[in-house]
């Protein structure tokens, strides 16, 4: 008996534990859901969509087929058309952030509502992505294209980010470049315009862009660069949270779904529609946000707090909500993400010291990618630079930090600028390297963090090298002599700083002293040494390392014998006979001669941003 009792317990506490496991696993992990191909799908056929209209209940919506675009975006490349019918779609239209909304004809899943007819439309026409096409472009596994990355024009100017993102992306564009292109099956027309016409109309429905934090000349800024790619943005800051409605469940088809670029004191996200969730895979969107391939952005719950009608283009009211996986892949007809952990993102502490403002630090996350890392930190700092310090006049900026680079070390900058503009160049000071880390060439980094800390003040600190000169002018070869520079501010007394110059003891002739800013001596350095690009990421991080400070003179002892540049190595003072060598050896293009040699640099600080350049020529006697 006791035993007949012990397997029925057994049983039993077998039978709990696996219904407690269906349930963990949902709904959606049992049956695959069942698809309609488009071969199938016929005009006239009606069916129903899902999305969310308000909050997180996921509403339906009456969806009647008019027919199918072929070839739209290439060979085999289709789109269903219909006309979408329900809830606030006469008033609104098409609305900014349905794409993905799931459509199903009989219980099968056609695809997503993802393409509309553009502004001004009288009627909510859409395009559905098939399915199909969407889950067979995510199967896809290529590298990241390396057009995708952001050239910046420097200084970073809320204009500049606009272009570089201009011409970073620019896959939004009609579906069909020409009529002949498409085929349409279906009715003749539509509204008086040919099936063939309609494909050349197609645009991607816009994506509600959630922007919070931002000062509203550079929300205007940054909305423009998104807005040319087809999204709307919205001041997220004044919507505030999601509110306390709960999610209906798991995730599921119809639900809103979010996508972050920035996340903390800082928020920059898109929201979109789920269409198909398959395990612990998501797709959604039925089109690209940037079509970038292989990604790692943060997926997460999104609300929608209603619909803004608008002739023009009518919108839901969204925000982002918690991270709940990772959105892996961007690709021509969907977004696929991941549920599960949110992906790493590189955290970045901005700390402001002002002399006319209490000390601020902002801390912010930024997503991992090449392309929009340089861009949303160079879009933070310029909106943290507007907000808290005056856009028009001169001032002064002192920046310093480094960016941490894993398995490489760190890149370090530590630099002052001052005058007209001084806002714009400390920010590119830090965006410089951060995007030749992220942009290069040469191997994928992992960026660590990025601390700064930034000092100001409306003063202006710059100064001009006036004068240099030694009270000796036959030195003798051996000893030290005290090298002096005059300075003028360009407010008060002129200023002499000194430095100790140490002659070489095999030293005789005339030699020359320069005395010379970093940006000037850097102009110099490579027209005469022609050193050659970074070939890999230590190379880079050094050339990096070693930019020159605008608060710093450099002093060069220069001769008039021969060097040479070998393999990006400056040798200096080289007898003739391996002169001779390396000139035999200039058909590599690795050498390069030079016309004298540096025997002797020194720096003199300043806390000033000084410019000038000048030359003394000394007589040294030998010892």
């Amino acid at each position: 008996m006791e035993l007949m009792n012990m397997k029925r317990l057994t049983v039993a506490l077998a039978v709990a534990l696996a219904g407690t496991a269906l349930a963990f696993i949902g709904p959606h992990l049992l049956a695959a859901t069942p698809i309609m191909p488009v071969s199938e799908v016929r005009a006239g056929l009606v069916g129903v969509g899902r999305t969310v209209f308000n909050g997180t209940r996921v509403e339906d919506f009456k969806v009647h087929i008019l027919g199918v675009i072929e070839n739209v975006m290439g060979p085999r490349r289709n789109l269903v058309l219909a006309r979408l019918e329900g809830g606030p779609l006469a008033e609104a239209g098409v609305i900014a952030g349905m794409s993905g909304s799931p459509v199903y004809v009989d219980n099968r899943l056609v695809g997503a509502v993802s393409y509309s007819l553009g502004s001004f439309s009288k009627e909510p026409i859409a395009g559905i992505t098939p399915i199909e096409e969407m889950t067979t472009d995510a199967s896809v596994e290529t590298p990241r294209p390396a057009a995708a990355r952001v050239r910046l024009d420097l200084p970073v100017t809320g204009e500049a980010l606009v272009a570089a993102f201009d011409k970073a992306l620019t896959w939004n564009r009609p579906f069909a470049n020409r009529s002949a292109d498409a085929r349409f099956s279906g009715v003749s027309a539509l509204s008086g315009v040919s099936g063939a016409e309609i494909g050349t109309m197609l645009r991607p429905i816009a994506t509600p862009l959630v922007i919070s934090g931002f000062d509203a000349n550079v929300t205007d800024l940054l909305g423009a660069a998104f807005r040319d790619q087809g999204f709307i943005p919205m001041a997220g800051g004044a919507l505030g949270k999601y509110g306390e409605m709960p999610f209906d469940g798991p995730l599921k088809p119809g639900d809103a779904v979010g996508v972050n670029f920035v996340t903390g004191d800082f928020l920059l996200g898109a929201t979109g529609t789920v269409t198909h969730v398959d395990g612990d895979r998501v797709f959604a969107f039925g089109h690209p946000m940037y079509n970038l391939g292989p990604t790692q952005f943060p997926m997460t719950r999104a609300y929608f707090y209603t619909v803004l009608p608008s002739l023009s283009s009518s919108t839901k009211l969204a925000t982002t909500g918690d991270t709940i996986g990772t959105i892996q892949q961007d690709r021509p007809t969907t977004i696929v993400g991941r549920l599960g952990p949110g992906p790493r993102m590189i955290p970045i502490t901005i700390s402001l010291h002002s002399d006319h403002a209490p000390d601020r630090t902002f801390r912010f996350n930024v997503v991992k990618d090449q392309l929009f890392t340089p861009i949303m930190t160079a879009s933070v700092l310029v909106n943290l630079f507007a907000s808290y310090e005056r856009q028009f006049g001169a001032s002064t900026f002192a920046v310093k930090g480094h960016v941490a680079v894993s398995q490489h070390g760190a890149v370090g900058f530590d630099n002052l600028f001052s005058g007209d503009n001084a806002s714009m160049i400390a920010a590119s000071s830090v965006i410089a390297p951060l995007a030749a880390l992220v942009s290069n060439d040469y191997e994928p980094v992992d960026i660590e963090k990025l601390e700064v800390v930034v000092t100001s003040t409306e003063q202006v600190r710059t100064a001009t090298l006036e004068r240099i000169w030694i009270d000796d002018t036959r030195p003798r070869a051996g000893r030290t002599v005290p090298l002096k520079v005059l300075l003028r501010p360009h407010h008060g007394n002129d200023l002499i700083r000194s430095v100790s110059i140490a002659i070489p003891a095999n030293a005789s002739g005339n030699l020359s002293l320069l005395v010379s800013d970093g940006r000037r001596l850097a102009q110099a350095e490579q027209r005469e040494a022609r050193l050659p690009q970074p070939r890999s990421v230590p190379q880079l991080i050094r050339a990096l390392n070693r930019e020159r400070r605008n608060d710093t003179l450099y002093v060069k002892l220069l001769n008039s014998q021969p060097g040479a540049v070998v393999n990006g190595e400056l040798l200096a003072s080289l007898p003739p006979s391996v002169l001779a060598i390396i000139e035999a050896d200039r058909s590599t293009g690795g050498t390069s001669g030079l016309n004298s040699s540096t025997i002797g640099e020194w720096e003199i600080a300043t806390d000033l941003a000084v410019t000038g350049a000048r030359t003394l020529t000394i007589s040294v006697t030998p010892n």
